[in-house]
């Protein structure tokens, strides 16, 4: 299970990923800046939206975990397991990420170009500079 720092972590969405590195992004507001990412390295199992509310976060059940044995072919060192509400409204959707290493990240996350960041920001993986 993840121990997320405390603070407001409701909207949340998939940063980026590459295949192989997952970077969840979550703040209380994603329009122009997050607060908080989580970092999965060598991602061998994903199910879960592109863009989320309030995760639950849990401990899989032995279900789950055999699941990712069978399309991974063993346990990976994580599985993290999450709950969030059905779009339609409702029920709840259960996620997976099975992966070699998760790291909870935090620090201000610009979505968009600033110049002269200070000490702890950065930007966002796919925001660049603005074309001159």
């Amino acid at each position: 299970m993840i121990d997320l720092p405390e603070g407001s972590w409701w909207d949340w969405d998939v940063l980026h990923f590459d295949g192989a590195r997952l970077r969840l992004a979550a703040g209380y507001d994603l329009t122009y800046h997050h607060g908080l990412e989580v970092v999965f390295a060598d991602v061998a199992y994903l199910a879960c939206p592109t863009q989320f509310r309030d995760p639950r976060f849990r401990e899989p059940t032995l279900d789950e975990r055999a699941l990712v044995v069978r399309h991974v072919g063993e346990e990976p060192p994580v599985i993290v397991a999450f709950d969030v509400d059905a779009p339609s409204g409702g029920d709840h959707l259960a996620c997976l990420v099975a992966a070699g290493s998760v790291e909870v990240v935090r620090g201000l996350v610009y979505r968009y170009w600033r110049d002269n960041l200070a000490a702890g920001e950065r930007l966002a993986p796919h925001v660049g500079p603005p074309e001159r």
